[in-house]
C-alpha cells in the first residue's frame, strides 16, 4: 500500500493550465497517481497507509527560489523555516558572483570578509570544502531544502587575479575557464556575476564571453547581477544579452528591476529589449521578488576604484581622511559605479543589519549622510547590511507578468532587521498579487514559481504535479495565504501554507515545522557530450 494519498486537494499543477480537484497519491518520493474528480466519478478511490483530507485547499509543486543567500544559513540552521515555510522546496545558491567554492585559504578568507553582511562572518561554519563538488557533497550531509549552486564568478576571479581592477593574462584565463569547467562536471547549474561587486566587476565582456563559453558547454546558464540597475540599467541588460548570445549561453537576469528615480515608469523598454531578442531566438528568463526596496550591503556602494585589493584595502582608504573624501564626492556628486551611477540619496538607505552589537542603535535607521556611513563602515569593517528604498510599484507589476518570469527572494537573512521578502516572498505573491491586486492568476502564478524555473535548470522530474514527478508539494489556503513577515517584524512566518513536502516527507506539517531534512544538493545532469576541459 502507498504510504500517502492527498484527497479532495484542488490541483494547480504548475502547468499553467486550469485547476481540477483529484486525490493525489505519493509513495517512495514520487507522485504514483493522480485520480481526477474521485469523489465524483463513483471509482474506487486510492487508498493509501495515510490520507491527508485537503478539501478547500491547493496543492502545486514546490516553490523554487531562482536568487537566494542561504549558502551558510543551509547549514548553519537545520530548521531553516523562512523559506520552508513559504512553500519552497529548492533554492539557488551561489549568487552575484561571490559565495564560498571554488576557494583556495587566501580567498576563503577574503570572500568571508566580503559577504559577511550577506550571510555572516561564518565564524560558526566548519569550512571544510574548497571545490564545488565538496560544498555540494557538504549539503548532502541533509538540509531544510533542495539546493542548487552557481559558480560564483568573481570567487574565481579572486581566486586566479586577484582582487586588482586589471585585466587577466592568457593563463590566468585559461586557469579561470578550467575552474568553472571543473565546477560544471562538479555539479553547477551554470556561472553567476556581482558586476556592480569587487572583484567580478572588473572582467571585462570579453572575458565574461569566453567563461560563458563554457557554461554553454556544459547546458548551464549564466546567471548576472548586471552592471546597472540604475543609471544605464537598458544599456546593462543589452550588453548581458549580447555578450550571452556571443557566447551561445542561455542568459537568466538575476533581480531584474528598473530602479531608482531614473527608471520609473521605464518597465515596457526593458521587456520590448528582451522581447526583442526573444524573437530572435534568444534563451532568457528572469527572476523578481514582489517588493520595490532593495537589499545589499553598504560597502556595496562604494566606488570600483575604492574596492581594489580586497576588503583590507578598503578599510585602509576608508581610514583616510583625503581618500575618504574622494569617495564621498564619487558617492554624492559623480553616482558611484557601486551605486548603480546613480549619485547616492542617503535617506532611501536603512540599515537592516550589524555585526557589532554596540553599533545594534543604527539598526531600523536611515542613513544621514556620509559621515554616519564611514564610521558604520569602519566600526563594523564593512558588514552592515542595507535596504535601499529606490523602487517602482508600476515597473514590479509589469514585470512580473512576463512569460519568461520567475520568483526570486534575493532573500539575506542575516541582520536583525532583514528585508521582508527573505520571508515572504512567495505568499506575497499568491496573497498580494494574486488574490488581493489580481495581477496574476493563481494558474499563472504557479507556474512562474514552479515549472518554469524548473525547466531553467533543465529538471526533468521537478516543477509539475504529475505522475513519476518527485513529490516536492505545497499545499496551501488560497483564501488566506499571506507573507507574515513586514519591514517593522521581518522575522515573521507566513499563513495560510499549513504542508510542505520535500521527496514525499513532510517538513511542514500542520504549519509546523518538523525534523525532517530531506534537502539535498540538486547537480546538473550529467557532462554533456560536447563538453570539454581546459
Amino acid at each position: 500500500m502507498e504510504e500517502l494519498v492527498i484527497r479532495d486537494v484542488d490541483v494547480v499543477d504548475g502547468s499553467g493550465d486550469p485547476s481540477y480537484r483529484a486525490d493525489v497519491v505519493v509513495d517512495r518520493g514520487r507522485i504514483v497517481s493522480i485520480v481526477k474528480e474521485a469523489a465524483d466519478a463513483g471509482c474506487q478511490r486510492p487508498k493509501a497507509r495515510r490520507e491527508l483530507d485537503a478539501e478547500g485547499l491547493v496543492l502545486s509543486p514546490g516553490f523554487i527560489d531562482m536568487h537566494a543567500h542561504s549558502d551558510l544559513a543551509l547549514l548553519r540552521d537545520p530548521d531553516h523555516s523562512a523559506k520552508a515555510a513559504q512553500g519552497v522546496t529548492l533554492e539557488v545558491l551561489g549568487q552575484d558572483g561571490l559565495s564560498y567554492a571554488p576557494v583556495d585559504d587566501r580567498t576563503l578568507k577574503e570572500v568571508r570578509r566580503a559577504i559577511a553582511g550577506w550571510n555572516g562572518h561564518g565564524d560558526d561554519i566548519d569550512f571544510d570544502w574548497r571545490t564545488v563538488g565538496e560544498y555540494l557533497d557538504r549539503l548532502d550531509r541533509g538540509i531544510a531544502v533542495n539546493a542548487a549552486y552557481l559558480i560564483p564568478q568573481g570567487t574565481v576571479r579572486a581566486l586566479v587575479v586577484g582582487w586588482e581592477d586589471r585585466e587577466a593574462t592568457p593563463e590566468e584565463l585559461d586557469r579561470m575557464r578550467e575552474l568553472v569547467a571543473e565546477g560544471m562536471e562538479q555539479g553547477a547549474v551554470g556561472m553567476s556575476s556581482g558586476l556592480t561587486y569587487t572583484p567580478g566587476m572588473y572582467a571585462e565582456d570579453a572575458e565574461l564571453t569566453e567563461l560563458c563559453r563554457v557554461v554553454a558547454r556544459y547546458g548551464g546558464y549564466y546567471c548576472p547581477h548586471h552592471r546597472s540597475y540604475g543609471a544605464g540599467a537598458l544599456e546593462a541588460y543589452a550588453e548581458m544579452v549580447a555578450l550571452t548570445r556571443e557566447a551561445g549561453c542561455s542568459l537568466h537576469l538575476a533581480h531584474a528591476t528598473m530602479n531608482f528615480g531614473v527608471n520609473k515608469g521605464r518597465a515596457p523598454e526593458l521587456l520590448a529589449l528582451l522581447d526583442e531578442a526573444l524573437a530572435s531566438g534568444a534563451d532568457i528568463t528572469l527572476d523578481t521578488y514582489p517588493y520595490t526596496p532593495g537589499s545589499t550591503t553598504l560597502a556595496a556602494l562604494l566606488p570600483s576604484w575604492a574596492s581594489e585589493g580586497g576588503p583590507e584595502e578598503v578599510l585602509k582608504r576608508l581610514a583616510d581622511d583625503d581618500t575618504a573624501e574622494r569617495i564621498r564626492h564619487d558617492l554624492e556628486v559623480v553616482g558611484a559605479d557601486g551605486c548603480h551611477g546613480v549619485p547616492v540619496d542617503w535617506d532611501t538607505i536603512e540599515i537592516s543589519g550589524v555585526t557589532d552589537p554596540a553599533l545594534t542603535e543604527y539598526v531600523g535607521r536611515r542613513l544621514d549622510g556620509w559621515t554616519t556611513a564611514r564610521h558604520l563602515l569602519l566600526a563594523d569593517r564593512l558588514a552592515p547590511s542595507i535596504l535601499q528604498h529606490v523602487g517602482h510599484e508600476e515597473n514590479v507589476r509589469q514585470i512580473m507578468r512576463h512569460p519568461v518570469h520567475t520568483g526570486g527572494s534575493d532573500g539575506i537573512l542575516q541582520g536583525a532587521k532583514p528585508h521582508p521578502r527573505a520571508y515572504g516572498t512567495f505568499p506575497r505573491y499568491l496573497g498580494t498579487y494574486v488574490r488581493e491586486l489580481g495581477v496574476l492568476s493563481l494558474e499563472e502564478c504557479v507556474a512562474h514559481l514552479t515549472s518554469r524555473p524548473a525547466s531553467r535548470l533543465r529538471l526533468p522530474d521537478r516543477g509539475l504535479v504529475k505522475e513519476g514527478y518527485r513529490a516536492d508539494l505545497v499545499l496551501f489556503d488560497p483564501r488566506t495565504v499571506a507573507p507574515g513577515s513586514t519591514f517593522e517584524n521581518p522575522r515573521q512566518l507566513p499563513t495560510g501554507i499549513p504542508h510542505v513536502l520535500i521527496d514525499g516527507e513532510f517538513v511542514i506539517e500542520e504549519g509546523e515545522r518538523t525534523e525532517v531534512l530531506a534537502g539535498r544538493a540538486v547537480r546538473r545532469s550529467p557532462m554533456q557530450r560536447n563538453a570539454r576541459r581546459f
